[in-house]
Formats: C-alpha cells, structure tokens, sequence
C-alpha cells in the first residue's frame, strides 16, 4: 500500500467597508475595488425585492455609476430582483433564475455576482455564485441592520431544504463586503430592531466592554438613533471578522460554532413559523432563553441576568415566543448537533462577555426555563390587559428567579 500526504493551506483576504451612498457620483469605493482586477469586470446584479420596491430611483444610479465607470465594470442585464427574505431561501427556483442568468449570460470565475439586500437574499445569492462554475466571484453589499453587521460579513451562503434552515449551503468566502449605511433609512422599525439582537449576542459572549456600551445606550438603540446604530453595527462586524479570522475554524470543522449563542433555539422557532418570526426576532428569543438556563446552572448570577434581559426588553424585544412552546427540544439539539456535526456543543455564558462550550443538556431544566418565558410574558400580558401601570421588567424579572 501506498499513502500520500500533503497539507497546504489557502490564504483569504476579506475586506468589510462602510461608506454611505454607494453609487453616488463620488463614490469611487465600487469602482476602485474593482479596478484591483487589472481588467474590465463583467457583472450580474441580484437585488433584493425589498430593497427595490423602497429605493425607486435606485435602478437609475446603479446605471449611471456603471457609465462613469465602464472602464472597469460592465452589466450584463438589468438587476435580476429577487425575492427578499426568507421566501428566496425557501423556494430553489430563485437560485436556478440566478444559474440560469449565469448561463445565459456566459459568466465565468472571473466574472462577479454583486448582490444587494437583506441577510436572506445574500444567503440564496451566495450559494447559487459559489455553486456555478464551482464559485464565482461575489461582491455582498448588506442593506439591513443584521446582514451588516451579522449575515453578510461571515463566509457561509446557504438555502432551505426538508424544512431545515440553512441544509444546503456552502463555506467561500466573498470577494468583498460594502456596507451602505444610507440603505438603513430605508428599513422599518422592526427590521431596523432585528439586527441588533446579534450585536448582543457577540458582546454577550466575546466583549464585555461592547455589551456594557449596548446597555447604556438601549434607550437611543430602541429610538434607532444614527450614531448609536452605526457603532453597534462596525463593533459588531469586527467582532465576527476578527472571529473569522483568529478563530482557527472558519470553515466549522469542529463540533463548536461559538458565535451561534441562542441559535439553536432560534433556527427552530424560524422553521416552525414559516419564517414569520424575524431571525433577529427568534435570536432574541433564544438569548433569553439560554441565559435563564446559564443562570439556573451557575454560569452568570442575578445582576447578569437582569442587565440582559432589560437591554433586550428596553430595546423592544419579546423575551418569549409561542412557537418556543411547541418545540420539541431534545428533536431540536438533535438536530442542531447533526447540522454541527460531531457531539452536541452548545454555547452558554460563562459571566458576560465569555463563553463557555457544553456538550450536555438537561431537557427537563431548559423546559423549566421554556415555561418561565412563557409564564413570564403571560403575567405581562395580563397586566398591560388590566390597564396596571406596574413595572413590568421588575416584576418579570422577579418571576425568573428561584
């Protein structure tokens, strides 16, 4: 027998950019970032319906910003608009319109996929660039809170399939991510809330400082104030580059996803919603529910779990969602460990800002702290019903506790 071995490693460069009015005349960030390919780049736009139907004159400026730059940039068609949010991910036909155009349009490895929209358009987007020719270049350009400073910034693309999130996708890596601040204006509230339910996540488990900075700040992030927004969005997105890059284990080789706090709940609640629960929404949800259980197995203490719950309160998050309580859960870690692969492993809170990986879960207790939420926001929902002026969040708090 003869055995050959050899290991080689892949050197990426990922370069996140936040600018604002990104085609305008004097924004040369596109243009430039393309010019490093020493030739004229053909292009295929995917856009977000989302996204178009609340920027009209968006489809004028992407054509004049391609006239004053044609030596660098051609597209092929007009915008090819894709079905925004989870409806892209959930019907394949969107990605086979993206291969077919790829076809039609005769784009090769060289050529680029730039697409524009929410977290779930780049996801679909992404994996039909990464799956024609074996990976065409792809150039994401988030609009929302969650995919700048989240979803879009990672290096995973994927759809539904079998009523799973997310079973069919792929790990490659962007050519580049640009940032448009000016696409949050755009947003409704809700959405504009979503988003910020990551930047929790990662402050709760890898940055004590960004957390105390989210809590001082929740009442002007509950108001969506400019500055406040923006900071949360570029510390949060270098939280999960810097991960990326130092983690060891871009590409989840291992067992662990650390930056999926609160996701194994989450993906979950999605899936038995139909997608009508945000993922920002759902994420929130399983923050809260995967704090009570660290708190109930002696990782965080009182005062910790009291400051999470307020930021997420306070910024306008429901702690509890129905869909929470038709969860089978040991059908849901299951699941979650085959998507994973290897032992179960799931992140918990070790104080806040750390984490700590656990490869064992007591259903029973994490039940308990299911009917908590739940308790919880019925007692809430009580009072407001009865027209009492009580301090919810004090009362609620008081009720999570032995």
């Amino acid at each position: 027998m003869k055995e050959i071995q050899q290991k080689f490693q892949v050197s990426y460069s990922l370069p996140v950019i936040f600018t604002r009015d990104v085609f305008g005349a004097d924004n040369k960030i596109l243009a430039e970032l393309l010019s490093k390919t020493g030739r004229r780049n053909r292009i295929l736009i995917v856009l977000d319906s989302n996204v178009f139907n609340a920027t009209p004159k968006l489809l004028d400026k992407i054509e004049q910003y391609a006239s004053r730059h044609g030596d660098v940039m051609e597209f092929v068609s007009p915008p090819f608009i894709i079905k925004g949010g989870e409806a892209c991910k959930k019907d394949m036909s969107e990605v086979d319109k993206i291969h077919a155009l790829i076809d039609k349009y005769h784009l090769c490895r060289h050529s680029f996929i730039l697409v524009i929209g929410g977290g779930a358009v780049l996801d679909a987007a992404g994996y039909a660039a990464a799956t024609a020719h074996r990976g065409i270049r792809l150039i994401r350009m988030p609009t929302t809170t969650l995919s700048q400073n989240d979803a879009g910034v990672g290096v995973k693309n994927a759809v539904n399939a079998f009523g799973r999130k997310n079973f069919l996708g792929t790990f490659a890596p962007p050519f580049a991510i640009i940032n448009d601040f000016d696409f949050l204006n755009t947003l409704p509230k809700r959405t504009l809330r979503a988003g910020i339910a990551e930047a929790v996540k990662v402050a709760l488990i890898k940055d004590k400082a960004f957390f105390d900075f989210l809590y001082d700040e929740r009442q002007r992030l509950a108001s969506f104030e400019p500055d406040v927004m923006e900071k949360m969005i570029i510390r949060c997105a270098e939280l999960h580059i810097e991960h990326i890059g130092t983690s060891g284990d871009p590409f989840e080789y291992g067992s662990s996803r650390p930056l999926d706090f609160g996701h194994w709940s989450a993906h979950k609640m999605e899936e038995l919603t139909g997608g009508k629960i945000q993922h920002g929404e759902a994420v929130a949800a399983g923050i809260a529910l995967d704090s009570l259980y660290s708190f109930h197995t002696g990782l965080i203490n009182e005062l910790e779990l009291r400051k999470i719950f307020s930021l997420l309160e306070d910024i306008g998050f429901e702690l509890f969602h129905w869909s929470l309580s038709w969860m089978d859960i040991n059908s849901a870690l299951r699941e979650f460990q085959e998507h994973l692969g290897g032992r179960l492993t799931i992140p918990l809170l070790n104080g806040i800002g750390n984490r700590i990986d656990i490869n064992e879960i007591d259903a029973a207790l994490l039940k308990k702290c299911v009917n908590t939420l739940s308790e919880t926001a019925e007692g809430k929902e009580r009072r407001h019903a009865s027209g009492k002026r009580a301090d919810a969040g004090k009362r609620g708090s008081r009720k999570i506790l032995p």
